[in-house]
């Protein structure tokens, strides 16, 4: 079965079909943006779908990876 991708601004709710520990991570990091005053009014997260499992990355190329087998979201943050 082939799962859509789909795109959100950051700051809005999640795609529901997401498991909660990556949830959980998409808003730690629009926290931590927040916190350190990051301007991401205009930035949005990419939704993918590699082997059935969910990656999702922000404009900024941070990326939120999902791990069945522990059921945890694992945050890369970009280099630099």
């Amino acid at each position: 079965m082939i799962q859509l991708g789909t795109r959100w601004l950051v700051g809005d709710e999640p795609p529901s079909r997401l498991p909660q520990p990556v949830i959980d991570a998409v808003y730690e990091v629009e926290g931590e943006l927040a916190e350190q005053g990051v301007d991401a009014a205009e930035w949005s997260w990419t939704l993918t779908w590699l082997e059935g499992k969910p990656v999702v990355e922000l404009d900024d190329e941070t990326t939120v990876e999902y791990d069945p087998e522990t059921d945890s979201a694992i945050v890369t943050a970009p280099e630099g």
